[in-house]
């Protein structure tokens, strides 16, 4: 079911106290229109953890943007232009950032980890309270129903900001490791768009997409992030659901 996602005015002005989680990231993360539903990115659905009282999601994730991208294109500094003191930014990149043929996404590692810093301290300074995500995995297992890392050294690379930062990180790269590999590679499928011709009306071709979820997948990894909030014990933790 597609999600309605908060406008403008649930999260500024008319004297609002809530905490706004904004979501920095890509189209694992973005919301999407029902013309492609199930298609779902698990920011769209993070609401559903949440009581809507104290908190309300803005997702901000942009499909196709790496670390340096959503910077040069401005959507950072909107972000950062909205946040307020006691908001929380979940900053979540590294499926475009290695793609060197596009020299308006690729970030090698270190530079990476220099975009991701901007995050970081932009939302310290508004007072907000930063989280680094390392990207989900994709689909792609070997013979023996093993995951095969398709992010390099990326995550490493997050990982390795956040203990220099001292930055709250949730490892996404290696929970959904283990979920991927407790369901094994068939289970798998559905958790992301795979459909047969005139399966689903919105794919009558059919589709096999490894990197993108259905909303039964989109819950599952929004789970493994609000198993990490709960992990790490954030303020924000008080406000979940279950």
């Amino acid at each position: 079911m597609f999600e309605k996602q908060p406008t403008e005015a649930d999260y500024q002005g008319n004297g609002s106290k809530r905490i706004s989680v904004f979501i920095a990231g890509d189209s694992t993360a973005c919301d999407y229109e029902p013309a492609v539903a199930p298609r779902t990115g698990w920011g769209q659905v993070l609401n559903r953890f949440f009581d809507e009282e104290h908190v309300v999601i803005v997702n901000r994730a942009v499909s196709g943007r790496s670390s340096m991208s959503f910077i040069n294109e401005g959507l950072l500094a909107k972000i950062l232009a909205d946040l307020k003191a006691g908001d929380y930014l979940l900053i979540q990149f590294g499926h475009n950032d290695a793609k060197k043929e596009d020299p308006t996404r690729y970030a090698d590692p270190v530079a990476y980890q220099t975009y991701l810093a901007q995050y970081v301290n932009g939302a310290r300074k508004a007072g907000a309270i930063p989280v680094l995500i390392t990207p989900v995995n994709r689909r792609k297992f070997d013979e023996n129903g093993k995951l095969i890392p398709t992010h390099g050294v990326y995550p490493e690379a997050m990982i390795k900001l956040a203990g220099e930062l001292q930055v709250p990180l949730i490892d996404l790269t290696e929970r959904s490791r283990v979920l991927f590999e407790k369901l094994g590679p068939e289970e798998t499928k559905r958790l992301f768009l795979w459909f047969k011709p005139g399966e689903n009306s919105n794919y009558p071709e059919g589709i096999q997409d490894d990197t993108h979820f259905s909303e039964t997948g989109a819950l599952e990894i929004a789970k493994l992030i609000v198993a990490g909030i709960r992990e790490l014990n954030l303020p924000l933790a008080k406000y979940l659901k279950v």
